[in-house]
């Protein structure tokens, strides 16, 4: 289904590009804010689906290094807005190496316009919803006679909890991809936010409705960086194979598929968990490597 399904989908959450003004120039094109970017082990036949045949997926006994990137953006050409890189795995293609984003989810239909033209992403438009959740609080025993005077104290629970719920949105329907529970860890580590670092991801697109030409870009984030307790995702999913097998070849049920394993890919389990602060992100512009045909 690799190429099969890269080259035919991505038509659903149809943007109106014709209302879009872009507030993007020239590239490179700087984005702003703070992300956090967990790899998970993606069964090789998963991430295979999503892979165009022109590229090999490095894999070892049956897996691959996909994961998430979830970001948001204060500044940036469009604004600010949330995105969800849902990363199928790593491929190879001579002399290097480079992720895969098996579906990109932006709340902004600028960006999603922007990553579907311009830098070959299956971008789809998505609803984010946030909601931190009441610290628990322990009672202090000590104060347990005060309490009954209204003067005693508790302790809150150090620990806050988010949670990002991640929905396609299509016309006045929509579709839930995830559910994704990010613990804070910051009380433990006090202020502390990590080395300040330079980076690159390399990665490769394109084969979509939008750009059919396969793509390489890089992104080079300036950020501060540090490990984290990895999030913890939801979301309703059957089995892997039995999606594989039915691989139904409408337009519709195609979409349905590659979107079932999207989710896969997020439910798959994850290995390590990085927070990125105080992040500056410049992205290239893509540079063509497969002309399409």
């Amino acid at each position: 289904m690799s190429a099969k399904v890269s080259s035919s989908l991505h038509q659903s959450m149809d943007v109106d590009e014709r209302s879009i003004s872009s507030g993007y120039a020239k590239p490179p094109w700087i984005f702003k804010g703070s992300a956090l970017y967990q790899i998970h082990l993606v069964k090789a036949a998963t991430a295979r689906a999503f892979i165009p045949k022109e590229f090999r997926l490095v894999e070892a006994f049956g897996y691959t290094l996909g994961g998430f990137f979830l970001a948001s953006y204060d500044d940036s050409p469009a604004g600010a807005f949330d995105e969800l890189v849902i990363i199928a795995g790593i491929v190879w293609n001579p002399p290097t190496s480079c992720a895969w984003a098996a579906r990109v989810l932006v709340n902004s239909d600028e960006a999603c316009h922007h990553g579907r033209k311009e830098v070959g992403l299956p971008s789809q438009v998505a609803r984010f919803s946030k909601i931190t959740a009441v610290p628990k609080r322990k009672r202090n025993r000590a104060f347990g006679f005060l309490d009954t005077f209204g003067l005693g104290t508790t302790l809150a629970h150090p620990e806050d909890l988010v949670e990002v719920k991640v929905s396609e949105v299509a016309a006045a329907a929509s579709a839930d991809i995830c559910n994704i529970q990010i613990r804070s860890d910051e009380t433990k580590v006090g202020n502390w936010m990590g080395p300040a670092i330079k980076m690159a991801l390399p990665s490769f697109s394109g084969n979509t409705k939008y750009n059919s030409n396969l793509l390489k870009y890089s992104c080079h984030l300036h950020c501060r960086v540090r490990p984290v307790r990895p999030a913890v995702v939801s979301g309703a999913l059957e089995d892997e194979t039995e999606i594989l097998s039915e691989c139904k070849q409408t337009s519709q049920g195609m979409l349905e598929n590659e979107r079932r394993l999207s989710i896969a890919v997020m439910l798959s389990k994850p290995i390590i968990a990085l927070q990125f602060k105080c992040l500056t992100m410049q992205v290239e512009a893509p540079v063509v490597i497969y002309p399409s045909k």
